[in-house]
């Protein structure tokens, strides 16, 4: 009597299904292990601004980018805090910090300004220095603007549909501004992707002088490195009350906030250290240990000459 043949196909598809799982599995634990280390850490490219009462804001770092910018143009004109954070929440309720092509009608950019109601050339106000200068000149010329609730003193320069909105981003505005104007130190870090290109430091002096003014004068230095001289802020203005200490977070907040687009490896000042390659732990102090918000006494970093400059390293 003959009797039919097995056939182990099931059992040979059941190993194949489970070898197919684990290499879908290895390769997907290695694509996690090589985005860790391209982006310096876990997750996503992030920026992640704090405050001493442990509040924080997350944003990416083009939005993080435009706000540093907004910041230093304000900061250049010799705004106030109120200015920079009026700005701020203006740009986070119209464009959610990015600089956009589109809006409604002809509104663009970071502020949703208009061509066709004296705003600019689309260029310019492509631009987010220029968008950001207009802004500025135009809340310039309403008096007791410092004074006025947010909304009113927006709304007095952007005449928009829905003033109201720009009161919840007030909070968040605030955030950045302490941050961003460098009253709040070592509170904005990113965590970005490590870049196989060079950074170009001559860009970087560019990129410096139109965001700050003529008067930041970063060294041309050697190399891949470009080094700012801390000074007092010259123009007169609530922003200069902070003395270089400020003056030097500030433009240290803004090499991070910039680093993806400039190639930015690593920023130094003030004994703190923000470095790509560990970039999701933030700040560290030359020791080693995570930084505090707290840099000691002004005339202790006097002393030391912690306050003299700002080095930015970039990739080479």
């Amino acid at each position: 009597m003959s009797h039919p043949a097995t056939h182990p196909r099931p059992a040979r598809r059941g190993r194949l299904f489970r070898i197919a799982a684990a290499a879908v599995v290895l390769l997907a634990v290695a694509g996690y292990l090589v985005a860790q280390y391209v982006s310096g850490g876990p997750g996503a490219p992030r920026c992640t601004v704090g405050s001493g009462d442990g509040d924080t804001y997350k944003l990416s770092p083009e939005q993080a980018e435009n706000a540093a910018t907004i910041s230093a143009v304000g900061t250049s004109r010799g705004m106030p805090e109120r200015a920079v954070t009026i700005a701020l929440a203006t740009a986070l309720q119209e464009s959610g910090l990015r600089n956009i092509t589109r809006g409604d009608r002809d509104s663009l950019g970071l502020f949703q300004q208009r061509p066709s109601q004296g705003w600019g050339t689309v260029d310019q106000i492509m631009d987010p220095v220029y968008a950001a200068g207009k802004f500025y000149q135009r809340l310039a010329e309403v008096p007791g603007y410092s004074r006025m609730p947010l909304t009113v003193a927006a709304q007095k320069v952007q005449r928009s549909g829905f003033p109201q909105a720009y009161a919840k981003h007030e909070p968040d505005a605030t955030l950045l501004t302490a941050a961003l104007t460098g009253r709040s130190p070592a509170s904005l870090t990113c965590t970005v992707a490590k870049d196989a290109h060079p950074g170009d430091p001559a860009r970087v002096r560019a990129e410096l002088t139109r965001a700050f003014g003529a008067g930041v004068a970063p060294d041309k230095g050697d190399g891949r490195e470009v080094t700012i001289p801390v000074h007092s802020p010259a123009r007169a203005g609530a922003n200069a009350d902070g003395g270089a200490e400020q003056r030097g977070w500030a433009l240290a907040h803004w090499a991070v906030a910039h680093a993806a687009t400039l190639r930015v490896e690593q920023v130094a000042y003030a004994g703190h250290t923000w470095n790509v390659s560990g970039s999701h732990k933030g700040w560290r102090t030359d020791s080693g240990t995570a930084s505090d918000t707290s840099t000691g006494s002004a005339g202790d970093a006097a002393q030391s000459g912690a306050f003299g400059q700002v080095r930015i390293t970039l990739a080479g």
